[in-house]
């Protein structure tokens, strides 16, 4: 008879429970955050490598579109490098809580089962926001830059938080799925690296083999970069295909099949994860 008024109480919790669950959930992910800060260095390290690696080191063999300033050109990538490096850390988080025995716990709990996931993604995000804006102030000492003013500055940067949401999304998918941190940490890191650079993110496409430039043009990660650049006033990648002459819609069906997917079968998954 408990088990089943659990289960009735979890399906008829009203919107401002749920709601309550969330947050509370979310501030335990960002409590542990406070006791273990690796997981935020991490994503922010990423980042900030890439740009000084590739933007030092590189920028005078990569032929920047139309001729422009290369740290302006990187800028997008490297903040939309902070959604990808979020993948792991999100991934390995969920697999040590199933690993250790948590997830049964939540599920004995009288609370909804959408409340743990969601709860914990809006965490990760709030660690994701804070890398956002150390990139993000640390691309502008390096020469990164916004032309167009403060309104196409905040629209960029909530494109790139929509994308950051969707990857963390990905590796709640991805720790539910894989369980082993370790294989995690190895899979992780083959995603970021190869959506980076099977993309417009470092160089223009038209450099890539030609077999290979249907698969960054249609990349969400091209689409993204293209558009805070477009947005933002830096130079842009420009290509034939219709990804590059559409981003917008390639960005709606990419990250829209990326979320619902990832979502639906995160919580699937949930159902039944041991």
């Amino acid at each position: 008879m408990s088990v089943v008024s659990t289960v009735d109480s979890r399906r008829a919790a009203p919107p401002a429970a749920m709601a309550v669950e969330t947050l509370a959930l979310a501030a335990r992910r960002l409590t542990h955050l406070r006791k273990v800060p690796g997981r935020l260095l991490a994503i922010t390290l990423n980042s900030l490598i890439t740009m000084l690696a590739i933007g030092y080191v590189f920028k005078d063999a990569v032929l920047v579109p139309g001729g422009g300033s290369y740290p302006e050109f990187l800028l997008p990538a490297a903040l939309m490098q902070v959604g990808l490096a979020s993948i792991a850390p999100t991934a390995i988080a969920v697999a040590m809580d199933l690993k250790g025995g948590l997830t049964d716990r939540f599920r004995s709990l009288p609370i909804t089962r959408p409340a743990v996931l969601i709860g914990h993604t809006l965490g990760d995000l709030v660690v994701g926001l804070i890398a956002l804006a150390v990139v993000a102030g640390f691309g502008f000492l390096v020469g990164g830059r916004v032309h167009t003013g403060f309104l196409p500055l905040l629209a960029g940067l909530a494109l790139l938080v929509v994308f950051l949401y969707a990857m963390i999304w990905v590796g709640v998918l991805l720790g539910l799925s894989m369980k082993n941190p370790e294989s995690i940490d190895g899979v992780g890191a083959i995603v970021t690296l190869g959506l980076s650079f099977l993309s417009n993110a470092f160089m223009s496409i038209d450099r890539l083999p030609a077999w290979l430039r249907p698969i960054a043009e249609w990349n969400p990660v091209s689409s993204v970069t293209n558009a805070c650049r477009e947005l933002w006033g830096n130079p842009i990648a420009v290509g034939t295909g219709f990804p590059s002459q559409h981003p917008g819609i390639v960005i709606a069906v990419t990250l829209g099949v990326v979320f619902v997917g990832a979502t639906f079968l995160s919580f699937r998954r949930y159902r039944t994860a041991v």
